[in-house]
């Protein structure tokens, strides 16, 4: 493609201003050789340089000119180097997820509270943003492989579902992770846990405490085991487990495992029950499950009853509905679990659980915090409460 093509062109259907600008700038980055990635003051420049020259002729010839350069510049570099229209969704504060349904169906989520967006992309434009996010990923999406969960270089989340398994458009969940609440201290300021309930979760895992943070969908469980994590102590050894990266955590000495899909041939997978097991010979002083929802239930047990302190996530409506949940998954992993076994692990190894809701104004809290009393009744690992919050 020339770098002296025209600025813009008239015919109908033609580039916008904004969208000839764009060509021109990946041109001159890629006649340069210049990664905007790698080198983001020299693609800006390079962005800059080609707003003010289309002004520059824009009257000349008949163009509309480009009022807001600054802006403008903004608009190109998010399409050349960033994730395009939905750069400028991704880098607000306040949006906590962001969902694409379909070209003119883009939501997002701020205070807990869903909205749809004055916002239209191309199916193509979709698809070139998925791209963009995949590329360093080593992941995929296509026929053969429909559904696809990455973690993108800020530590979010990104979720694909393409066609035939959606009707007809790519289904798009970007989860952000917002780092202004990292800490007990930082979720107590926005009233999310009482100064009662941190300083009893502070006390548990300096106490090497194997704790459970359970919720629905959306309940800030993520957030809260994030918050467990960095509560601590500055000695001990670290290793999470995940499918994908999601816990966005800053500790001395830590180690982060995620999980691989298999490749085209069917081969490489890497599974939590494996990651698990390979945790245990890193010598830590605490494994954290990112999220159990399957077989590696049994290997989260059997890796609390060597005395490993243990952290993890489950998704459920009530603490006794967690422990429910964990007593049932380990017998996904084989005819040969015992159920009373499993049962008995739970109640001895499992300190507290945490119960995470969200309220209908949008508030996540931690709602109740329960304890294990070590006994087994009628198949149930009997739980008390040990602290609640007002409603």
């Amino acid at each position: 493609m020339s770098l002296n093509r025209p600025l813009d062109v008239t015919a109908a259907g033609a580039p916008s201003s904004l969208e000839s600008v764009t060509g021109r700038v990946r041109d001159r980055l890629r006649a340069e050789g210049v990664d905007p990635g790698r080198h983001p003051d020299a693609a800006g420049r390079i962005a800059a340089d080609e707003v003010r020259r289309h002004n520059d002729f824009a009257q000349a010839r008949g163009l509309a000119p480009i009022d807001d350069e600054r802006s403008a510049v903004r608009d190109v570099l998010a399409s050349v180097a960033g994730y395009g229209p939905l750069q400028a969704l991704l880098d607000d504060p306040t949006v906590e997820e962001l969902w694409i349904n379909g070209p003119d169906r883009v939501f997002v989520a701020r205070d807990g509270r869903s909205e749809r967006v004055a916002l239209t992309v191309t199916d193509t434009g979709i698809r070139e943003v998925v791209e963009r996010m995949l590329h360093a990923t080593g992941r995929r999406v296509d026929l053969s492989q429909p559904f696809v969960d990455a973690s993108l270089p800020d530590g979010s989340r990104l979720h694909v579902v393409i066609p035939d398994v959606t009707r007809r458009h790519w289904a798009v969940n970007v989860r952000k992770f917002l780092r202004a609440y990292r800490t007990l201290a930082d979720l107590q300021s926005i009233g999310s846990i009482s100064t009662e309930a941190a300083e009893l979760l502070r006390g548990a895992v300096a106490g090497g405490s194997s704790i459970v943070v359970s919720g629905a969908t959306h309940a800030g469980k993520t957030t809260v085991l994030s918050a467990l994590i960095a509560a601590s102590p500055s000695d001990h050894r670290i290793v999470t487990v995940e499918e994908t990266f999601e816990l966005a955590v800053d500790a001395p000495d830590i180690v982060a495992l995620q999980g691989r899909q298999p490749s085209l041939e069917g081969t490489g997978e890497i599974s939590l029950r494996r990651l698990i097991k390979e945790a245990l010979r890193m010598r830590p002083d605490r494994i954290v499950v990112g999220e159990v929802r399957d077989a590696e239930a049994l290997d989260l047990v059997l890796a609390l009853n060597t005395g490993v302190p243990g952290a993890a996530t489950v998704h459920a409506n009530s603490a006794v509905d967690a422990m429910r949940k964990l007593s049932a998954l380990p017998l996904l992993a084989g005819r040969n679990i015992d159920g009373g076994f499993v049962q008995a692990a739970l109640a001895a190894s499992v300190d507290l659980v945490v119960h995470c809701e969200r309220r209908p104004d949008g508030r996540r809290v931690v709602a109740e915090i329960a304890s294990p009393t070590g006994q087994v009744v009628d198949g149930a690992v009997q739980l008390r409460t040990v602290y609640r919050s007002a409603r």
